[in-house]
């Protein structure tokens, strides 16, 4: 249980509203910020403005998927008010507290870091990312339904990178009944692939292995999908690039090329917000409950 444990929400998605309603089951001291909108008021938490003194006395603090834009500015849904966490509401922070993002932007690194108040990227956890990886793979799979006029059985499927949400991509659509490649940067990762029943590549010869392609999905943060890949890719190819922005994808050769592309990231907040708030919510109560328990034990 998290009695006696504050916790204080700014700003979200219908992801946070999953978290929200375990930690309060859990009996956590709940406070809302940027939630003025819903339709229906959680029972158990209490609701805020925006000041310096709701830190004071704050065990954790949960922001949404991207803590803030560059200039602090949170991201709410549920809130018609701008948002704008500052250096002075965090210097208010206990130095026992810690901020919970999915990932973090520089201006967020940078306070926390000032103030030695622990920055928690849940987004950069094995265990957040594989579970995520499985709305993520779902909807770039619906996604390439609604933009193709094909099956993805018998379908010629590139997947670009082979962490954690290429290896539950490239698994999906071979259970789709594809003809899955995979392109990846280490031997490992090749042997690998090869076991799992795929067709590896280096990424250094995706341009030799695009040109049968009907749909390519991109998982790499960097730019992969060039204009030379592109060039070597039949008109009919599909790009949905999965990476974070701006995605791993020249996107403005694709589409002088006439080719269809997207960037499509944050899809389990997008297709399945439920299921990536209880991931969310999963995780995040744990990592409190063992926080809980070192301050009990005077750690």
């Amino acid at each position: 249980m998290l009695t006696g444990t504050h916790v204080t929400f700014i700003g979200g998605d219908a992801r946070q509203l999953e978290v929200i309603k375990r930690l309060v089951e859990l009996d956590a001291s709940v406070t809302l910020i940027g939630f003025d909108n819903l339709s229906q008021a959680f029972s158990g938490a209490t609701s805020a403005e925006l000041s310096e003194a709701v830190f004071t006395e704050q065990d954790a603090i949960l922001l949404p998927a991207v803590g803030t834009d560059d200039n602090g500015m949170v991201d709410a849904v549920f809130s018609s008010r701008e948002l704008k966490l500052t250096e002075a509401h965090i210097s208010r922070l206990p130095k026992h507290a810690k901020v919970y993002t999915g990932m973090a932007k520089p201006y967020l690194k940078k306070i926390c870091a000032k103030y030695e108040i622990e920055l928690v990227e849940l987004f950069e956890r094995d265990d957040v990312a594989i579970y995520n990886s499985i709305p993520t793979a779902e909807g770039a799979a619906m996604l390439a339904m609604q933009h193709t006029d094909i099956t993805i059985h018998g379908s010629v499927c590139v997947v670009t990178g082979f962490g954690r949400t290429g290896i539950t991509m490239a698994r999906l659509l071979q259970g789709f009944g594809a003809k899955v490649l995979v392109g990846v940067r280490r031997d490992e990762h090749f042997a690998r692939a090869f076991e799992m029943g795929f067709l590896p590549f280096h990424t250094r010869d995706l341009q030799s292995h695009v040109g049968d392609a009907d749909l390519l999905f991109n998982t790499v943060p960097s730019l992969i999908i060039t204009a030379q890949v592109i060039a070597a890719m039949p008109p009919r190819t599909v790009i949905i690039d999965l990476a974070s922005k701006p995605g791993g994808t020249d996107f403005r050769f694709a589409e002088k090329r006439g080719i269809k592309s997207m960037l499509a990231p944050g899809l389990p907040g997008i297709v399945a917000p439920k299921t990536a708030g209880r991931i969310i919510a999963s995780v995040v109560s744990q990592l409190l409950m063992e926080d809980s328990a070192k301050r009990g034990n005077g750690q």
